[in-house]
C-alpha cells in the first residue's frame, strides 16, 4: 500500500535505520530466520544497518549480537549513542526539574514511573504490573529504589507504564504541553510512554548515525511502527511503516509493509530496500 508522500522516496539507499520492538522483532521478541537472512543480504549489498530503540543500549544487546552488529546504535530514543564496540559517543539527560515534574505527574495519575540512566533501570515498585514483561524483554533486572532523587540529574528516560491506554495517550499530550521544549514525550507502545530530553528523538538519532557513517541523508531509509518513530519517518529519504503501525504513523511513511508477525521487516528489505542499493 502506497501512502501519498510529502516528497518522493529516494531511489538510492546506503543506510537503513530500524526500530526494534514491533518492527525488527516479532511479538515474541524474536529475530526470525527471515529477518536474519534479510539483514545478511543488506550487508552483502553494502547497505549499512543501524538500530535505534526506546530501549537502553544495554537492553538492545541480544539483537545487536544476533545480527552481527558493526555500526553505531542509539538507545533511549537517541538519548544515548554508542559506537560498534559499545563505547558511549554521546548522551542526553533530562534536566532535573523536568524529570521531577514528569515523575510527579505520572504518579499522581496512577501511572507507574520508571527511570533509565543508561545501564540502570530504576523502579520503585517491584510488583508493578509491567515489570515482568520488561524484564523478559531487556533481559536484565531493574534496581529497586525508594526515590529517583539521587539519580535525578542523570536520567536519560522516564517511562510511564499502564494498561489504561487512553490515559497514557492523554499523559503523552499533557506532559508535552506542560513541559514544552524541555522534553520529548512519545509513546513507544500502547502501554509505554517515553519522556526524554528534547534532543533525544529518533529523527535526530537517525541523522547522527548517518553522519557517523558518512552517509548522505538522501540515502537513508527508516522503518518503524510507533509514535516515537514518526520523527525519523517524517524526515527519512525512504520511510517505511510496519503493517501493525497505527494510522498516524502510517501517514508519515512512503510505504507500508507487513506486520512484525508476518516478517514485514524482511519483506521491506527484499522489496523496498535492496532494489535501491546505492552500490
Amino acid at each position: 500500500m502506497i501512502i501519498p508522500p510529502r516528497a518522493p522516496a529516494t531511489s538510492r539507499v546506503s543506510l537503513l535505520v530500524s526500530d526494534i520492538d514491533g518492527t525488527l522483532i516479532n511479538g515474541n521478541k524474536e529475530l526470525t530466520p527471515a529477518t536474519l537472512a534479510a539483514a545478511a543480504r543488506l550487508r552483502e549489498a553494502g547497505i549499512r544497518l543501524c538500530l535505534v530503540s526506546s530501549r537502553s543500549v544495554r537492553g538492545m544487546q541480544m539483537y545487536l549480537q544476533q545480527i552481527g552488529n558493526d555500526t553505531p546504535s542509539a538507545g533511549l530514543n537517541g538519548g544515548e549513542i554508542v559506537d560498534a564496540a559499545g563505547e558511549v559517543l554521546e548522551t542526553q539527560s533530562l534536566d532535573a526539574e523536568a524529570a521531577r515534574l514528569t515523575v510527579e505527574t505520572l504518579t499522581t495519575n496512577h501511572v507507574d514511573a520508571w527511570a533509565f540512566t543508561g545501564r540502570e533501570w530504576l523502579i520503585r515498585d517491584i510488583a508493578a504490573p509491567y515489570v515482568p514483561r520488561e524484564r523478559r524483554a531487556v533481559q536484565f533486572d531493574p534496581t529497586v529504589v525508594s526515590s529517583f532523587e539521587p539519580y535525578i540529574d542523570r536520567i536519560g528516560k522516564i517511562m510511564g507504564a499502564t494498561n489504561d491506554y487512553p490515559l497514557l495517550e492523554r499523559m503523552e499530550i499533557e506532559l508535552q504541553a506542560m513541559l514544552g521544549d524541555r522534553v520529548n514525550s512519545r509513546r513507544s507502545s500502547p502501554w509505554y510512554l517515553d519522556v526524554t530530553h528534547p534532543k533525544a528523538n529518533k529523527g535526530r538519532a537517525a541523522r547522527r548515525l548517518a553522519a557517523l557513517l558518512d552517509v548522505d541523508p538522501s540515502e537513508v531509509a527508516c522503518i518503524g511502527d510507533m509514535d516515537n518513530d514518526i520523527s525519523m519517518l517524517s524526515t527519512a529519504a525512504l520511510a517505511i511503516a510496519m503493517g501493525n503501525a497505527p494510522e498516524q504513523v502510517a501517514e508519515s511513511a512512503h510505504f507500508i509493509t507487513g506486520t512484525n508477525d508476518q516478517d514485514g521487516w524482511a519483506q521491506a528489505v527484499e522489496t523496498l530496500i535492496l532494489p535501491r542499493a546505492a552500490r
